[in-house]
């Protein structure tokens, strides 16, 4: 078999997209011998997998679609101290997702969503330390705790179905109540009063800087990284041949698509119209942080994380809809203050960073990971709120479709043609 580059027995990969997900599916094809390029119009890390909370969240499988949505959200888009908004000028465009999301808003949807989240999920620490361990990159994984803290037990037991689908999953929390939890974590204000812990966890300090490193071992390792914008395919002989950019052709024997929300575009060039949104996440860091806690600690009351890194304590949470190209929001910022100085009385910092980027949420909050067809383009997107947590293993995944190995995992919940079969 000789490749489009000539090499006998060598695929050539393109991977459009350089976030976790890409980076992570470049590693894992270079190390399966495919000759690989990574194609992406910005700098490994610099987008969605930036921005992050950077938790590797084992245990969330949980989507947000939970039976009673229907009913919770009219009340919820209008309460200041809730972190789901809308931009209201954007809802006609969103109003075909919107149908299709809240389709899914009932249990047995819910858990066959979680059921299908699991395998991506419930093993990242091992992924993440599986995917840096000889790339000397292995100090960029922290083990830690990941911490729910809540107001009072009725606030904890509000949230019982999601707890109890985590617990289906393998994930049952420690709960702390009373002196304990500031001994546990000294810089909670008064007003929690309980804790729900999940051991084997982690989180990452720095995500972006994180996604840079795993690009450059990818280049020392003979890759190629091309900034470039992805404009259309060369499928001419019924399977890809090669993709057009803004740098020229780039010759291929397959494609992995792992660009996000930024995937739909090129997509539909597929002839496949997938119900993709951009969910807008927020954070706010607090450089130079003292008073901020030593783990993260998910506030539940604003469905927020805060994560102590590298540069400060990030702050990271909110839910808004308002599309790819609305200016960021002021109250979603002003909530993420105001929430983060009530949880931590003792924050402070010598200054404030915001970010706003785009989370890519299928209407199902299942990924896609699969062929489209017998096409050799092969997708890696669509991962709502766990881009970081499960990229190592998505990438792992996509990797042993494309070199025709074992993937081991039963991949029809992320069928890239789901959408399709109405």
């Amino acid at each position: 078999m000789l490749s489009s580059q000539g090499s006998p027995m060598t695929r050539h990969v393109v991977v459009v997209g350089a976030g976790i997900v890409g980076v992570s599916s470049a590693i894992w094809l270079q190390r399966a011998g495919a000759q690989v390029t990574i194609i992406d119009r910005a700098a490994p890390g610099t987008g969605t997998s930036h921005g992050n909370a950077g938790v590797l969240a084992a245990c969330a499988v949980a989507p947000v679609t939970a039976p009673g949505l229907i009913a919770k959200a009219p009340a919820m888009l209008l309460n200041p101290d809730v972190p789901l908004y809308l931009r209201l000028p954007y809802l006609p465009r969103l109003l075909p997702w919107l149908a299709k999301y809240l389709r899914v808003a009932n249990d047995r949807d819910t858990r066959r969503i979680a059921q299908g989240l699991a395998p991506i999920v419930s093993d990242s620490v091992d992924q993440h330390k599986s995917l840096t361990a000889d790339l000397g990159l292995s100090d960029w994984v922290r083990d830690s705790d990941y911490v729910f803290a809540y107001r009072n037990r009725a606030a904890f037991d509000a949230e019982a179905y999601t707890w109890a689908l985590r617990a289906e999953a393998g994930f049952a929390p420690e709960l702390i109540e009373g002196p304990q939890i500031h001994e546990y974590e000294p810089t909670l204000g008064s007003d929690i009063h309980l804790l729900a812990t999940m051991k084997d966890h982690g989180f990452i300090r720095d995500p972006g800087g994180y996604v840079g490193a795993l690009a450059r071992a990818f280049e020392q390792g003979g890759g190629k990284i091309l900034q470039a914008e992805v404009k259309d395919f060369d499928l001419s002989g019924g399977a890809i041949s090669g993709v057009e950019t803004t740098q020229g052709r780039v010759a291929c024997d397959d494609i992995v698509l792992a660009t996000g929300v930024w995937s739909k575009p090129l997509m539909a060039k597929l002839g496949l119209n997938v119900p993709l949104e951009s969910e807008r996440g927020y954070h706010v860091i607090f450089e130079g942080a003292t008073g901020g806690p030593v783990r993260p600690v998910m506030i539940a009351s604003g469905k927020f994380v805060a994560t102590p890194m590298a540069q400060g304590l990030r702050c990271a949470g909110i839910l808004e809809f308002g599309g790819l190209d609305a200016a960021p929001s002021k109250a979603p910022l002003a909530l993420l203050r105001r929430q983060a100085k009530a949880a931590f009385p003792q924050l402070s910092a010598t200054r404030e960073i915001e970010w706003l980027g785009h989370r890519p949420a299928p209407s199902d909050s299942l990924p896609l990971i699969g062929q489209v067809g017998t096409s050799r383009v092969f997708t890696a997107f669509g991962h709502h709120h766990i881009g970081l947590t499960g990229g190592p293993k998505t990438g792992r995944l996509v990797a042993g479709l494309v070199m025709g190995q074992p993937v081991n995992t039963d991949l029809q919940p992320y069928a890239p043609q789901r959408f399709s079969r109405g």
